[in-house]
């Protein structure tokens, strides 16, 4: 996953992360992901917007930041409604956004 995340970067791609859920911030800080790697990251809760996540202090945004700030690729924290939210970011992919999802095998959708 670090590979890739750094072989996108270094091609000039823009990253951000969707889901500042707990397992979220733990994956960030074990593999040292930080603002070097992503821009921002977004969450549907109002609670944790304008917030910071643990650790890494990357600033936690609405989704619709996705569609106004148009990082191309998105790493997916909360893998586990991956279905979902690839659905609810219909609009994001259809702009060219594509998601990384990380468990149980990294994949890039």
């Amino acid at each position: 996953m670090l590979a890739l995340l750094g072989r996108l970067k270094g091609e000039g791609g823009r990253l951000a992360a969707y889901g500042a859920s707990a397992k979220g911030s733990t994956l960030m800080n074990a593999f040292g992901i930080d603002g070097q790697l992503l821009e921002f990251v977004v969450d549907r809760s109002p609670l944790k917007q304008g917030r910071f996540t643990p650790g890494n202090h990357l600033p936690i945004l609405p989704p619709e930041a996705l569609l106004e700030r148009r990082p191309d690729y998105v790493l997916l924290l909360t893998w586990n409604f991956a279905a979902e939210i690839l659905v609810q970011q219909s609009e994001c992919r259809r702009n060219g956004g594509k998601f990384i999802v990380p468990v149980p095998e990294v994949a890039v959708v």
